[in-house]
C-alpha cells in the first residue's frame, strides 16, 4: 500500500523497445526498494527521463522532454543513450540532477538515493517475480544482449551502448519463464544483433533447470519454445546460421517471423553503408528460407537517399522489393547524426529527391503488401487479442488482434468483429476466419463462437 510518506518517482521512456526494457528493469528497482510510481509530474518527487538519441530528431525530442519535465516538476534524472552526451544535455538544461548513459542501472539508481532517499523498509512494498513491465501483461519484450560489434557509417549506437554484450542463457530462461508464469503470451526477443547473440561470451552454456543451455540464438530459441507461448524475434541479421532456425519455425516452436533490418538492395549504397552479413545474397537466403518455412512472415526497414544513392541504386532496390516480397516494411528518408561517419560522404542527396524516392518507395512496397494480405483472405488464422474497443461510426465492439506476421505496434493488425467477440479479453489466442484485407490490416470473424 502507497502512502503520503512513499517516495514517488515520474518516469519518461523514450526511444525503442531497448530502452522501453531499460525503463523497465529501472522502475522494477524502484519498486523493489519501496519507492512508488507517479503517473503525473505534480505526483512525483522526482522524475526520471529515459532518452533516445540515435537520430537528431530523436535528439531534439529527448531534449524537449527534458525541458517539460524541468518546467513541470524542476527535479529531473536524466537516463538513456542522450545520456553520452552530458555536455549538451547541461548545457540546455543545466538544472538537471544527474545524467547517466544506456543502461547504467545503478548510476541511475544511485542518482534517485542521493536526490530522493530511498524508503525507511524497502520490503513494504513486493514487486512480482516477473518485475514491473511498461506493456500490456499479455506480451513482453526480452533483452539478450547490449551494444554493437559492427560500424555501419550511418550509425552511432556501438558509441552509445558500446560492443556486444550477451547475457547468460539461464539468465534469459528463468526471466522468460516468470514471464510466462505470470501470463505473458508472446516474448519478442530484442537486442542491437540478436543473431550474433552469444560470440562474446563463446556461446558459453550455463544451467537452466538443472540442463546447460548453449548461449547462442539457435539454442536460446529452441529454450524458449518449451515455454508453449509465442516467440517474436526482432533486429536479426542475415547471416548464415540463421538459417537453422527455420526448422524451428517450420515446427512451431517459435513464430515464423524475422525482423531483418536489410536497409537496401544496392550492393553499392550496402557497401557505402558497411552493412554485415553480404547483404547482395540475401535474395537467395530468403528464397532457401520459404522452402523449409513457406509461412515466414519477413519485415524490414530501409533507408533511401543515403549519400550517394543514385537513380540507379534506386531503381535497384525497388526491383529488390519486387523479388524479395517482404510482408511488412519501414522507410527512412537519410538525415545526418551526428557522429556518424556518413555525414562525410560525398553526393549528399537533396531533400526533394529523398521525398520523391520516399514516396515512390512506399507506393511500391503498399501494392505488394496488399497483394500479400489479399492472400488471406478465405485462411483461418490464430490470433493474439490485444485490446477491445467500440467502431465510432457503428457502435459495434471489435478486438484489435494480431497473427504471427504482425508484432505490436509496428506492424499491421486482424480486426475481429461479429459474434462471440464480447466474450473476449486482451490476451485470448482465437481462431479467426479472415474475410476481408485491405492495404494494412486484415478482418475476420470468430471461427468457432
Amino acid at each position: 500500500m502507497v502512502s503520503e510518506d512513499t517516495p514517488k518517482v515520474g518516469l519518461v521512456s523514450l526511444g525503442c523497445p531497448k530502452a522501453l526494457v531499460d525503463s523497465e528493469r529501472i522502475v522494477t528497482k524502484l519498486r523493489a526498494e519501496g519507492y512508488a510510481l507517479s503517473p503525473d509530474y505534480e505526483g512525483a518527487d522526482v522524475v526520471l527521463v529515459n532518452t533516445c538519441g540515435f537520430l537528431d530528431s530523436a535528439k531534439q525530442e529527448s531534449l524537449d522532454a527534458i525541458g517539460e519535465a524541468v518546467a513541470e516538476n524542476g527535479k529531473v534524472i536524466v537516463t538513456g543513450c542522450m545520456g553520452v552526451e552530458e555536455a549538451l544535455i547541461r548545457e540546455t538544461h543545466p538544472d538537471v540532477l544527474a545524467v547517466t548513459g544506456p543502461h547504467q542501472y545503478e548510476a541511475v539508481m544511485d542518482a534517485v538515493h542521493d536526490h530522493l532517499p530511498r524508503p525507511h523498509d524497502p520490503f513494504s512494498d513486493l514487486v512480482p517475480p516477473e518485475g514491473l513491465r511498461l506493456t500490456p501483461r499479455h506480451y513482453a519484450y526480452v533483452k539478450i544482449s547490449e551494444g554493437c560489434n559492427h560500424a555501419c557509417s550511418f550509425c552511432i549506437i556501438p558509441s552509445m551502448r558500446g560492443k556486444l554484450a550477451s547475457r547468460p542463457a539461464a539468465k534469459i530462461m528463468y526471466e522468460a519463464e516468470r514471464l510466462a508464469k505470470a501470463g505473458v503470451k508472446e516474448l519478442l526477443v530484442i537486442s542491437q544483433d540478436t543473431s550474433a547473440y552469444g560470440v562474446d561470451i563463446k556461446y558459453a552454456e550455463s544451467n537452466w533447470k538443472g540442463r546447460p543451455v548453449r548461449a547462442d540464438i539457435e539454442h536460446l530459441c529452441e529454450a524458449m519454445g518449451e515455454l508453449g507461448i509465442w516467440v517474436r524475434l526482432h533486429y536479426v541479421y542475415p547471416y548464415p546460421h540463421v538459417d537453422r532456425l527455420m526448422p524451428l519455425m517450420a515446427e512451431g516452436k517459435i513464430l515464423p517471423y524475422l525482423d531483418i533490418p536489410f536497409q537496401h538492395g544496392s550492393p553499392n549504397v550496402l557497401k557505402s553503408m558497411r552493412r554485415p552479413a553480404h547483404q547482395e545474397k540475401t535474395l537467395s537466403r530468403i528464397a532457401d528460407w520459404r522452402k523449409v518455412c513457406p509461412e515466414l512472415a519477413l519485415r524490414s526497414t530501409f533507408i533511401v537517399g543515403f549519400p550517394g544513392e543514385t537513380d540507379e541504386d534506386f531503381q535497384l532496390l525497388l526491383d529488390w522489393l519486387d523479388e524479395a516480397q517482404l510482408d511488412r516494411v519501414g522507410c527512412f528518408k537519410y538525415e545526418d547524426v551526428a557522429g556518424a561517419t556518413a555525414n562525410d560522404l560525398p553526393n549528399q542527396v537533396p531533400e526533394p529527391v529523398k521525398q520523391e524516392r520516399w514516396e515512390r518507395f512506399m507506393a511500391h512496397q503498399q501494392t505488394i503488401s496488399a497483394a500479400k494480405l489479399e492472400a488471406r483472405v478465405g485462411t483461418t488464422m490464430q490470433a493474439l487479442v490485444d485490446d477491445l474497443e467500440t467502431d465510432e461510426d457503428t457502435g459495434e465492439l471489435l478486438a484489435i488482434a494480431r497473427t504471427y506476421a504482425d508484432a505490436p505496434e509496428i506492424d499491421g493488425t486482424l480486426v475481429i468483429d461479429g459474434p462471440g467477440v464480447g466474450n473476449l479479453k486482451s490476451g485470448d489466442l482465437v481462431a479467426v476466419n479472415v474475410d476481408e484485407a485491405d492495404d494494412y490490416d486484415l478482418y475476420g470473424k470468430l471461427s468457432q463462437v
